[in-house]
């Protein structure tokens, strides 16, 4: 998958809300409609990334996520979600389905959702750009699942979904008092190509809450809950497999992904703020889909090898004017099982003025992965370059 790591920054435009945002109208005792938008824009310069001379800065202003979201009741049991965003806001802009799923929600232990959704992964996936704890969580992170590799769904070989979704089916729910949190899902993956027999992806995502609870819409994470969900250590293991899921339609290859995700968020004694630490570690495999098909170009080519994503942040007790401070520190590393290893440290300071609803972040990063980007040939070149990026989250 040969993708600059200037693209990068482009897959974080559709991950879904968490909750019913907005204004919400009532029509009778069980049926609601709720409206919301969010919106993600950022400034970033990058080193030796402008193009034509080699050693000046990038400075690039993007609209990263601009998006509606509609929720409804029109049963008890029954729930619609459809959410849209500007999956090309970098080339003029276009409003395209980001999610459109008809839900069964019946009790705690069971549910079903159908449609367009998330595929069952880890946290960084179900978090999404807007509750996620960093917000270039994508841009310089690990690897991405099957349904990030294109931006837009096909059916030619080289899609697997779109932004993280996929058309299928995913049952979730929680036992033991919601200690114990599940997600089977059941999906298209990649279509055509490679798959020509139509095997169907599998995704399954669990994670166990050995402090409080975690409570979110569905089977959807949060990377913060900025102490406002109690004391959190959750540990998470999701895998990802289908049969001819990577290739060519000659050489097709079978595709699994394994990852483990911690989040521990503690909130310390006398309010003297917040302390919270997300860990992720991904392990990749590809069986069939020969090196000599990998460099002949072309196909579904996913990454294959380990990666791990590791950040640790502060929130600073009270407030200066508006909001909260929170620095952080992060290190992600990725390592290739055929091409050269690559690594970013990224230091930072997030302005909390309404949780997950309005927020700012400075941060500075250093790093060859920010040149080799998804590059993951046996030829692959970078150089540690070093980027700042300037970024604005707001929804309702």
């Amino acid at each position: 998958m040969l993708v600059p790591a200037a693209a990068l920054a482009a897959f974080s435009l559709g991950y879904a809300p968490h909750s019913e945002a907005g204004a919400t109208f009532k029509i009778d005792d069980t049926k609601w409609i709720s409206v919301g938008a969010g919106l993600r824009t950022s400034f970033t310069a990058q080193e030796s990334a402008a193009g034509r001379n080699a050693n000046k800065w990038s400075n690039d202003f993007n609209l990263d996520n601009i998006r509606l979201y509609l929720n409804a009741q029109i049963h008890e049991y029954i729930k619609l979600e459809f959410n849209t965003d500007c999956q090309t806001c970098g080339n003029g802009g276009e409003v395209r389905v980001l999610d459109a799923i008809a839900k069964g929600e019946f009790n705690p232990y069971i549910n079903l959702w159908v449609g367009r959704m998330l595929v069952p992964a880890e946290r960084r996936e179900m978090n999404g750009p807007f509750y996620s704890a960093v917000y270039n969580i994508f841009g310089a992170g690990t690897p991405f699942e099957p349904s990030d590799f294109n931006l837009t769904i096909k059916n030619d070989g080289t899609s697997a979904g779109s932004f993280g979704r996929d058309d299928g089916a995913t049952f979730w729910g929680a036992a033991f008092g919601g200690r114990f949190q599940y997600a089977l899902g059941f999906f298209r993956g990649l279509r055509g190509g490679a798959n020509a027999d139509d095997n169907i992806l599998y995704a399954q995502r669990f994670a166990y809450n050995f402090w409080d609870v975690e409570k979110n819409p569905g089977y959807y994470t949060s990377g913060t809950y900025y102490g406002k969900g109690g004391d959190i250590l959750t540990l998470g293991v999701s895998n990802q497999y289908q049969e001819e899921g990577a290739g060519t339609f000659s050489d097709p290859g079978t595709f699994r992904g394994t990852t483990v995700d911690l989040l521990m968020e503690k909130v310390l004694p006398g309010n003297s703020g917040v302390i919270t630490l997300n860990g992720e570690y991904k392990n990749y495999g590809i069986s069939g889909f020969s090196m000599a098909s990998r460099k002949a170009g072309g196909g579904f080519a996913m990454f294959e090898g380990q990666a791990f994503d590791a950040s640790a942040m502060y929130l600073v007790p009270g407030k200066f004017w508006i909001g909260q401070f929170q620095p952080y520190i992060r290190y992600v590393e990725v390592m290739p099982i055929k091409s050269s290893d690559r690594n970013v440290w990224e230091a930072g300071l997030n302005y909390i003025i309404d949780g997950h609803n309005a927020k700012v972040s400075l941060l500075y990063m250093h790093g060859d992965l920010l040149s080799k980007g998804l590059n993951y040939t046996d030829t692959a070149k970078g150089t540690d370059d070093n980027a700042i990026k300037l970024g604005f989250q707001l929804q309702i």
